[in-house]
């Protein structure tokens, strides 16, 4: 159908840990007459049952969303796993373009389509998550003339996201989930503005999420070299300044705000403590069972010699199990792992 360019009736709303009752205390609230359509990404695991939790709490019918799905008013398209869901004129896409923020479905590709396709027209809602997906697709929405509602952080389960939203994008209200409802259902029937000029740089990144550029071409474009590489690819990540939001992305495509940096690097550093331990404590103990060998052979200076070894070996391994049990990883930061967990468990429930 028509979409009217005059209202703001594209609704796209993310979320991420503790989102899921704020998706369905949100969507509850809809009037089944919404003259909009709605279009959400939760980030889950391999398998979810999204749609079907949701259609049950919603007065509007909630389906996944799929490839050429011509979009409508009054209903609400749901993300699927392991596929970004993209807007494009009157349609949707589905694109197993680059992970932004170690996740796809994510939600900055689909806020970024949405304000290069739909401008003004477009609302973005930034719901219950961890770190700082949706900032930088809220970012967008802004500069192509749309309208940034976050959820209250008091009000939300996992407070991260909508904190980042609102350190780094002019909001225009901030509201309860229980009052988002009654703020969009006014929303969507308030003139749109006109559309600004959209800016290359949006363009060119929702262009690599869609998978219309080979590989990131344009890096000169986007941003500048760094000395940092890409949690996901290990290629050299280029740094673009969103704004006071500091974001990489690398050549494959891949895309990361900073915090997800930090915290990607925190996680190797687990897994190498981990290793060195490992290596550590495997060390000590051959040399234990090599010395144990030469002292029943009677050779006790080399037996004597080997166990220092040993000793050694296992002092070194107290040591690093002391820097792991600190924390030196960041282990104390919600990881990527322990929200797809999350998702996966409110998928389930």
């Amino acid at each position: 159908m028509a979409l009217s360019a005059a209202k703001r009736d594209i609704i796209v709303v993310g979320a991420s840990a503790g989102g899921l009752e704020a998706l369905r205390v949100l969507l509850s609230g809809l009037p089944a007459d919404f003259p909009a359509s709605v279009f959400v990404v939760q980030h889950v695991g391999a398998g979810s049952h999204l749609a079907r939790i949701l259609d049950a709490a919603s007065a509007l019918p909630v389906v996944n969303a799929a490839t050429g799905m011509v979009f409508e008013h009054g209903r609400v398209y749901v993300a699927i796993p392991d596929r970004h869901m993209l807007l494009h004129g009157d349609h949707i896409l589905l694109r197993r373009g680059p992970r932004e923020n170690l996740s796809r479905p994510a939600i900055d590709p689909l806020f970024r389509s949405a304000a290069v396709s739909c401008g003004s027209r477009v609302t973005g809602v930034v719901l219950s998550g961890a770190l700082s997906d949706g900032t930088a697709g809220l970012l967008a929405i802004k500069r192509c003339g749309g309208t940034a509602i976050v959820q209250e952080p008091a009000d939300a389960i996992v407070a991260s996201m909508p904190c980042n939203a609102l350190r780094y994008v002019d909001v225009d209200r901030t509201v309860p989930v229980g009052d988002m409802a009654a703020l969009l259902s006014s929303v969507v029937r308030s003139p749109a503005p006109p559309t600004p000029p959209i800016p290359l740089g949006i363009r060119l990144e929702a262009a690599i999420a869609a998978q219309e550029l080979g590989d990131m071409m344009t890096e000169d474009v986007l941003g500048r070299p760094s000395r940092f590489t890409c949690p996901e690819c290990h290629g050299a990540l280029w740094e673009i300044e969103d704004g006071d939001l500091l974001r990489y992305r690398c050549h494959v495509g891949h895309a990361f705000t900073s915090d997800v940096v930090l915290q990607s690097q925190g996680e190797e550093v687990d897994r190498l403590l981990d290793t060195l331990l490992r290596a550590h404590r495997e060390r000590a103990a051959l040399v234990g069972r090599m010395a144990e060998n030469e002292r029943r052979q009677g050779r006790l200076d080399l037996a004597g010699q080997l166990e220092r070894r040993a000793a050694d070996y296992e002092h070194d391994a107290r040591i690093v199990e002391g820097l792991t049990r600190r924390g030196v990883g960041d282990r104390e930061v919600v990881t990527s792992r322990s929200r797809q967990d999350t998702a996966e468990h409110e998928q389930d429930a």
